[in-house]
């Protein structure tokens, strides 16, 4: 009784938002179209980028505003074209489509058709048919407008969709940046800037994730809680369903296994299911049967019908352990980034399935999404292969003391209102990381930070908070309100370069300082060094791959030691190469993939496969054909 009482007090805290964001899927109730493949495309190469405002490109066909171009979506646009002023553009660009619907989307006034961008880069505009339906700030989640009033306004023609995009940076924005004007006549064209960047990334902009339209009746269910624990053999899946539409509606809500069997069910719009011999949510390598999921289908008064994936599972700290399932978990993953050749961040489904490959080939368990929230299907997959999950919002590089005002945090909360909302449901996710790197030893950062953290922590009661930093122990503002200190470090690299023996005394170092002050579990969250792939010497030099792996070596030496107190996790720094702006100490990108960015590997990767098959095999909780490497 206790047990399910906590459920219903957590679950309650969890519903502060009024709205849903469910990831659209088809059902007997509900239809998509996708508006992926080729669309027009404009940049504002005027002087202040506005002239397609103030000319209102969107009220007729982008053509007839002046030269367009074939633009694929999803995917950045800065790596398309030859054009080097493209690739480097800072302002608005304008996409346009054209769409034909079925003709009972538009005869059916009983069916609601909804516009979704899965994500676009960063502030966006979006007209239909030239009418304004919604603006959204943030480069890395999804927005919707509800279009069938307007489609219906003049049904015999196309429905023309326009979304501006402006990737422009500032304090307040998630990530910051600033725009320098540089206005020395001698130097720089007339009305030349450019726009900095704290963080060591490339600022690829655009429709990144896909932008579809889908259905629901006028009745619908609008969002979908779960909250889930377990007692001996006995799971507990504590869910409730919004519908709206109506003032009352009948509901019916089915638990079934992976078999379609159904386990348990209820008429109530909130409820405790019970699962009798409950099949847990395992992580990868960490049980015989990972990634487990049932699913949840509500349907409300045979009008609607939506299905939720359900993994059952429970996550839980201690001063010097990680839990999942009451089970001690240690992270042995990676940091990624959403980037590769030609696309940018665009979502790209080979190229996730590679990924996911590679890391169970790896033996990696987990992965944090640095330093943003990542695509909605990379989450599923990450459901359904028992890869776990630290959460990432985009507060990354807040170096400016400008950045910690009033505003940057009321856009921030809202981030993190909106990532909750979005990922609230997914099993593979333990843990939400509300910024990485932040200049947290100044002042105002603590009254940030503990705002921050424990408004995310009324949102979500289940998880625990982290940030990630990288500042001296005595000074860090945020480390007090955090339930899992994460460091990253780069010992013989950024400090003391190319020293490999400072490694063990430094490393041995952070870790006593920060225990020895917080009494919390640390997560070495990023460590590594640039290897230029095929680059050797003996004895190792930087950027070198010698000297990469020595560097990983002398690493893990420490972390063998202290993973057996406090250390609950290493994540390297990174899966693979990436793109970053250009610079003097970056030769076509960041090199500390252990992967090329082409995913080719380099000896590191087999250093770390090694490694972390290890470690999996040290919790004898595996069975015999999970001793060997795995794919898909």
């Amino acid at each position: 009784m206790l047990r399910l009482l906590w459920l219903f007090a957590v679950l309650d805290a969890v519903l502060l938002l009024d709205t849903g964001m469910l990831f659209p899927r088809e059902s007997s109730s509900r239809e998509l179209k996708e508006l992926s493949g080729l669309w027009v495309f404009r940049a504002d190469k005027s002087p202040n980028r506005n002239q397609g405002f103030e000319r209102a490109w969107y009220k007729s066909r982008l053509a007839e505003t002046g030269p367009v171009i074939d633009m694929p979506v999803p995917a950045s646009y800065n790596d398309i074209t030859q054009d080097s002023t493209l690739r480097d553009f800072i302002g608005w660009v304008w996409y346009e489509r054209e769409v034909v619907v079925p003709a009972r989307w538009i005869t059916d006034e009983g069916t609601r058709v909804v516009l979704r961008v899965g994500s676009a880069h960063y502030n966006s505009v979006v007209w239909v048919n030239g009418e304004k339906v919604t603006e959204h700030a943030g480069g890395h989640l999804p927005f919707e407008a509800e279009i069938g009033s307007l489609m219906r306004k003049d049904p015999t023609r196309p429905c023309r969709i326009t979304i501006a995009v402006n990737n422009t940076l500032t304090l307040e924005t998630l990530p910051p940046g600033t725009i320098q004007h540089m206005n020395d006549p001698i130097k720089y064209p007339d009305g030349y800037f450019v726009q900095n960047i704290y963080f060591d990334f490339f600022n690829y902009a655009g429709i990144h994730r896909p932008v579809l339209l889908y259905t629901t009746p006028k009745v619908y269910v609008d969002d979908i809680t779960v909250v889930t624990d377990f007692l001996d053999n006995t799971g507990f899946v504590r869910y409730q369903v919004s519908v709206k539409g109506a003032a009352t509606a009948t509901l019916k809500v089915t638990l079934m296994d992976k078999d379609g069997h159904c386990v348990a069910s209820s008429n109530e719009a909130s409820g405790v299911l019970k699962v009798v011999d409950v099949k847990l949510w395992w992580p990868y390598l960490m049980h015989e049967n990972p990634g487990y999921l049932y699913s949840m289908e509500s349907e409300v008064e045979v009008l609607d019908v939506y299905a939720l994936p359900v993994g059952i599972r429970t996550v839980k700290v201690t001063n010097t352990q990680f839990l999942i399932n009451n089970k001690p978990f240690y992270f042995h993953g990676v940091n990624k980034h959403e980037d590769s050749d030609i696309r940018g961040k665009g979502l790209d489904w080979p190229l996730i399935v590679k990924d996911f490959n590679l890391m169970k080939w790896l033996g990696a368990n987990s992965f944090r999404t640095s330093h943003y929230p990542y695509a909605e299907e990379i989450l599923q997959m990450c459901d359904r292969h028992g890869i776990v999950v630290i959460d990432e919002c985009p507060g990354v590089g807040i170096k400016d003391i400008r950045s910690f005002g009033n505003a940057s945090l009321a856009h921030h909360l809202d981030v993190m209102d909106e990532l909750v909302r979005r990922d609230k449901n997914h099993p593979s996710v333990v843990m939400w990381s509300v910024a990485n790197e932040p200049a947290a030893e100044m002042q105002p950062a603590a009254l940030y930070f503990k705002t921050l953290i424990t408004h995310t922590k009324a949102l979500d009661p289940t998880r625990p908070v982290t940030f990630i930093t990288d500042s001296n122990y005595a000074r860090d503002k945020g480390a007090p309100y955090v339930d899992v200190i994460c460091v990253n470090s780069y010992f013989s690299w950024y400090h003391d370069p190319g020293h490999l023996e400072v490694i063990p005394i430094q490393l041995n170092a952070q870790f006593e300082n920060w225990y020895g002050k917080y009494q919390k579990p640390i997560i070495q969250s990023e460590y590594g060094a640039d290897a230029v792939p095929g680059l050797h010497s003996d004895p190792p030099m930087m950027f070198t791959e010698e000297y990469q792996n020595a560097v990983l070596r002398s690493y893990h030496d420490i972390f063998d030691q202290k993973r057996k107190q406090y250390v609950i996790g290493e994540l390297i720094w990174n899966f693979a190469d990436f793109m970053t702006a250009q610079g003097i100490t970056r030769v076509v990108g960041n090199k500390k993939g252990i992967f090329t960015r082409q995913r080719q590997p380099k000896a590191g990767a087999f250093i770390l496969k090694e490694r972390y098959w290890r470690l999996a095999n040290e919790t004898g909780r595996l069975p015999p054909w999970t001793k060997y490497p795995c794919s898909l």
